[in-house]
């Protein structure tokens, strides 16, 4: 096990890791901005070290910054946690090439799963279902583009190779918006990303997004961990997310795991990793991979009783997974509320100070986050604050404790988004169930007209 690491990242995530590291015996570092000098993990750190100014380009994306850090306190490794550098397979490369352990997949991997087409193809390979689409980056000549299309069938939609997050991508219903859109889409992958390669898949009209999260080893053992629900999604940015996903059939779940895993043992896998799909019509289809730890990754720790992040630690350190996946015991249910400071309908940003955080308690539920009394949330950064997540014996038993933990919890002093969460924990679209990824933006505009 390494004796130090360096934590390279900032808000709740970077309090996670503080405390898997304190569970494991192993000193932790931690870097911050000017803007969050003030911040608890930074309060509770055995060692701190700023980085820079409150821009996250001259702090937590400051490559030679970190890596100083880890230098000059003598860490081991370096945990990148989510967002960031996590995914920036160039950064890995850096963190090894210095004499540390990057806390993830190694380059190769990260850079095969961060360009779209190369991940698709990797999948295809592994026989991981694919939505139906183009054969790698979309070619020049628009007349192949548009037999490409057709042979797909409209709608289809375009995305950018290097994106993510919700970026990059375009719906085309006809082809006479065709060409436009794709030339386009490339003029803004090659602005945001730095690399203007596009593909074309079939735009799926209501689907759910479903993803299977992975865990392994350096000796070709990997398991994956059930599904997660995610979604109730607003501009592609996920709101709520919950384990298992409501009303489908474990069967399904255990073939398209049992695959994932196939993938991860083909490519040399190594730490946490999610695959996420599209599921329509009892069909599961891959958009892509994330290489690192997800912001909901609780909701699984809580179904299963494994640590997600002390199990990434373990794993970078050379160690075998602890578990085979016989041992892995999907029980109950887990929910998920992400707390933003915005406003809960406009989605305004609401930076401030906090003049009152009092967090709900009880049985089965748990907190994330490195708010607290007299925090200041800066206005740098993304505006989630922290998590709530609840466990119940099973669906209706964590929403009601959800309900529970969203009415017991308070903040004052700026604006967040928990008055959306609690009207949601009572609509009956999402009591019931299965909802798609449109659904969270069709309810706010019937919302905003009945207002």
């Amino acid at each position: 096990m390494f004796k130090k690491i360096l934590i390279a990242n900032r808000g709740e995530i970077a309090l996670r890791i503080q405390r898997a590291c304190k569970d494991l015996g192993v000193e932790a570092v931690v870097v911050y901005s000017e803007a969050d000098r003030e911040a608890k993990y930074v309060k509770l750190a055995e060692e701190a070290v700023c980085i820079g100014p409150a821009s996250s380009t001259l702090s937590y994306l400051n490559m030679p910054a970190i890596i100083s850090a880890a230098e000059v306190t003598d860490a081991e490794a370096i945990h990148p946690g989510y967002g960031f550098l996590s995914e920036n397979a160039d950064f890995a490369e850096r963190v090894e090439k210095s004499g540390f352990t990057f806390i993830g997949p190694t380059p190769e991997s990260i850079r095969m799963m961060g360009d779209k087409v190369s991940a698709k193809q990797a999948m295809i390979k592994a026989g991981v279902p694919c939505v139906p689409g183009s054969e790698g980056e979309l070619p020049d000549d628009p007349a192949q583009i548009r037999r490409i299309a057709k042979t797909i069938g409209y709608p289809v939609i375009i995305k950018a190779a290097g994106g993510g997050g919700g970026r990059g991508m375009r719906v085309v219903h006809n082809e006479a918006a065709l060409i436009h859109a794709v030339q386009t889409t490339k003029a803004e992958a090659g602005a945001a990303f730095g690399n203007p390669a596009v593909y074309m898949e079939k735009f799926l009209q209501n689907p759910r997004h479903i993803e299977i999260q992975i865990l392994a080893d350096n000796y070709k053992n990997a398991i994956y961990l059930g599904e997660r629900d995610c979604s109730m999604q607003r501009r592609h940015q996920k709101v709520i997310e919950e384990a298992p996903a409501p009303g489908i059939a474990r069967k399904f779940i255990e073939r398209i795991g049992e695959r994932c895993v196939a993938a991860c043992k083909k490519m040399g896998y190594r730490g946490a990793g999610t695959f996420e799909f599209l599921y329509e019509n009892g069909e599961f289809y891959f958009i892509e991979m994330n290489t690192r730890v997800q912001v909901e990754h609780p909701v699984t720790e809580f179904i299963t009783g494994i640590d997600i992040v002390k199990t990434q630690i373990m794993t970078a350190a050379g160690q075998k997974l602890p578990y085979t996946q016989r041992q892995v015991v999907i029980k109950g249910h887990a929910l998920e509320c992400r707390v933003n400071a915005e406003d809960p309908f406009k989605f305004t940003p609401s930076p401030g100070r906090i003049t009152m955080w009092h967090p709900p308690g009880g049985p089965g539920v748990r907190v994330d986050s490195h708010i607290y009394s007299n925090y200041f949330v800066p206005p740098h950064y993304d505006s989630m604050i922290g998590k709530i997540i609840v466990y119940g014996d099973n669906r209706e038993h964590a929403l009601a404790r959800m309900r529970t933990a969203l009415g017991e919890t308070v903040v004052e002093g700026i604006q967040t988004n928990i008055a959306l969460h609690r009207e949601l924990m009572m609509d009956p679209g999402f009591i019931a169930g299965g909802t798609n990824i449109h659904y969270l933006e069709e309810w706010l505009v019937v919302r905003a007209s009945a207002v």
